[in-house]
């Protein structure tokens, strides 16, 4: 006696027919379809055994309903994009959501070399130098009237040249006398330290800091002996040939200020008219 081979859901007999297993048990079609086939994302309707599935991140679809949403054109074997869980083919895809070149103003393709910046983007080949029309790819590049230059090529046209060292000033820089100088270049005629950021001032047409300017070409306090800068408003009082810091002009004796008011002088030294009655 030959031994029953049923459907393991519905218990009908599975002679002669067709049928799938699954965890090594026999389901017939209509049992197999109703408990385990996945359902088309597009038609809603279940996926049956004899059709092939398509699957695409838990979504699954017919082979006749795996089309692009917008031109329907099948996508079977073909490669595609999605928005909003809707498929598209590469075509469509590109021509609704992908960037334009801003120089060419065609379609950027996915998956294609772009260049960005500024919120423009454009094919790799189109993205040149104005100037040398060379792709600039990954290089340096300098932005100038809506125009992008190469390094080299911007030096050349528009680049202002260091007075001091004849090249090309590419960014910030100095300028004193109206010439053009490199951060670097502008430097200290004494101690050779950068002036930039720092107040200076020039003798002859040369630029010293202000301690070097002091020490080397400033008057000597007769009190101190430490250099009168003159700069920056500071006030000074000078008589006979000799100079005092205003903090410095005070009577010898009794040290009061004379800024302002009568003094005597014995040889080198000042004195205010109380002391001096002695004299």
């Amino acid at each position: 006696m030959t031994e029953r081979y049923d459907c393991h859901y519905c218990k009908e007999s599975l002679f002669g027919k067709k049928y799938v297993l699954r965890d090594d048990n026999p389901y017939c079609v209509k049992c197999y379809e109703s408990l385990y086939s996945n359902t088309c994302e597009e038609c809603k309707k279940p996926i049956g055994c004899n059709s092939r599935d398509l699957s695409y991140k838990d979504r699954h679809w017919h082979e006749d309903c795996f089309h692009c949403f917008q031109c329907k054109r099948p996508l079977v074997d073909k490669p595609f994009s999605t928005k909003d869980e809707q498929l598209l083919c590469t075509e469509c895809y590109s021509n609704e959501y992908s960037s334009k070149c801003d120089e060419c103003k065609k379609t950027i393709m996915p998956g294609s070399r772009k260049m960005e910046h500024k919120g423009n983007s454009w094919h790799e080949t189109c993205f040149t130098c104005n100037r040398c029309q060379q792709p600039i790819g990954t290089k340096s590049f300098i932005p100038k009237d809506n125009n992008n230059y190469c390094v080299p090529c911007y030096e050349k046209q528009f680049a202002m040249q260091c007075v001091h060292c004849k090249k090309p000033i590419t960014t910030g820089g100095v300028t004193y006398r109206d010439q053009p100088w490199h951060k670097d270049c502008f430097l200290c005629t004494g101690c050779k330290q950068q002036l930039s950021g720092q107040r200076f001032t020039s003798r002859d047409d040369f630029a010293y800091c202000l301690n070097c300017f002091c020490n080397l070409y400033a008057k000597k306090c007769a009190s101190c002996t430490t250099p009168i800068s003159g700069l920056g408003g500071s006030k000074y009082i000078s008589f006979e040939e000799r100079q005092w810091h205003n903090d410095c002009f005070n009577c010898k004796k009794c040290s009061v200020s004379l800024v302002g008011r009568g003094f005597l002088t014995e040889r080198d030294d000042i004195l205010c008219p109380d002391c001096g009655k002695d004299i």
